[in-house]
């Protein structure tokens, strides 16, 4: 009686495993479809090409795959054959022979040839992909923990510089264990914008630890490395949303990374980098001017939503390892230098990375809202001639 009952429990445990196993493997199926530009469901290939480097690498990795296919057949199928036609139990005996010249140089011969026919196809696409010569545009892309920066320092858009960072609310999600839509975890603020049909030439380094930006649909990887400049390049041959992430781990927010890269038309373009120009100039403020704490707080208050949410969260109370601002003693100390210096030059390795990409506007108007928000109303004021001579 007592083991008709037990395998009847283990019966109904293994029913509701399974039951909960299919809802959940349905549940994921309904909420998860294909992210154009991005990884799609149950994807087993390498990305579709937008580039023609990215059309080489997928057809040089086919082209390998047949070739291992085959000699996979082809040495399996022997062996295979061999030990079920001339087994012992048939009949058949093992025979005696020595070394044959032929054969020697065939299985030299013909893995020599496969090799060297392989290797002349790869280095033909990867000096290719380091061929960044005459290049359209040339955009510097810098890692930082945890998000990158790009400046525009060639062509069309020369002169702008932003900053690129996951959508709060993609963080948000994540904190909540409620991941949603197809473009979870890859959704940025600040999209790197570049024309459609034009060489764009990445030049990569970062500012604290090494990075990685890649974009599948591009076949680009290129590393990110502190006091290194390395470059790689693309040309995006249709218009549309593509997305990567920093494939290099990075610390702790490295699955906060991710890459979306925004190929316009030509003519779109150009009236992206006017309307981004405008919207430079607008912020490019007078460092010498004196704000008035109201303002400083309004604008502090974008750029805190922007850059320090993500990490100290809209409350300001942090998470885990992230120390709240929200009572801080270094943000509520009279000492305004203390908060400045950990602006302009972060902490524990990172841990809390550097803002010196934000202008001095950006950093004082920042500084300003922290300690004038929440429980922290000190009344303090920090302005950008403030930021200028702590950079200095």
């Amino acid at each position: 009686m007592m083991m008709k009952t037990t395998k009847t429990f283990v019966s109904r445990v293994c029913q509701g495993a399974a039951a909960l196993g299919l809802a959940t493997a349905a549940q994921l199926a309904v909420a998860v479809g294909d992210l154009a530009g991005g990884p799609a469901k149950n994807q087993i290939d390498l990305h579709p090409p937008v580039t023609k480097i990215a059309s080489d690498v997928q057809g040089l990795h086919n082209f390998m795959l047949v070739i291992c296919l085959v000699i996979f057949l082809a040495v399996f199928g022997v062996m295979f054959y061999s030990i079920i036609k001339h087994r012992k139990s048939v009949g058949h005996k093992s025979a005696n022979f020595h070394e044959s010249v032929a054969v020697e140089i065939a299985w030299t011969i013909v893995p020599f040839v496969i090799v060297v026919v392989m290797g002349m196809m790869a280095t033909k696409t990867v000096v290719a992909m380091k061929d960044t010569s005459n290049a359209d545009l040339t955009i510097k892309t810098t890692g930082y923990q945890w998000k990158w920066g790009y400046d525009y320092l060639k062509g069309e858009g020369e002169g702008i510089g932003f900053l690129s960072t996951l959508d709060l609310a993609q963080r948000q999600m994540s904190d909540a264990g409620k991941p949603s839509g197809d473009d979870y975890l890859l959704k940025v603020d600040n999209p790197l914008v570049v024309p459609v049909g034009k060489k764009v030439r990445i030049i990569t380094t970062a500012a604290d630890v090494i990075h990685s930006w890649m974009v599948p649909a591009f076949a680009v990887k290129q590393d990110a490395i502190p006091g290194f400049v390395r470059d790689t390049w693309f040309r995006a041959e249709k218009t549309g949303d593509f997305y990567g992430q920093c494939v290099e781990l990075c610390g702790k927010e490295h699955a906060y990374m991710p890459i979306h890269v925004k190929v316009l038309s030509a003519e779109d373009y150009t009236k992206w980098v006017a309307v981004k120009k405008k919207e430079l100039a607008a912020k490019a403020d007078d460092p010498s001017k004196v704000w008035t704490l109201a303002d400083l707080q309004a604008r502090g208050e974008k750029i805190y939503n922007a850059n320090c949410a993500v990490c100290h969260k809209p409350d300001g109370k942090g998470a885990g390892p992230i120390k709240p601002l929200d009572g801080s003693a270094i943000v509520q100390d009279a000492d305004k230098a203390k908060q400045i210096d950990v602006l302009l030059n972060g902490r524990l390795n990172g841990a809390m990375p550097s803002w010196k990409a934000l202008s001095d506007t950006e950093i004082a108007a920042v500084i300003t809202f922290t300690k004038n928000n929440w429980s922290n109303k000190t009344g303090q004021i920090v302005q950008p001639a403030d930021i200028v001579a702590a950079r200095k």
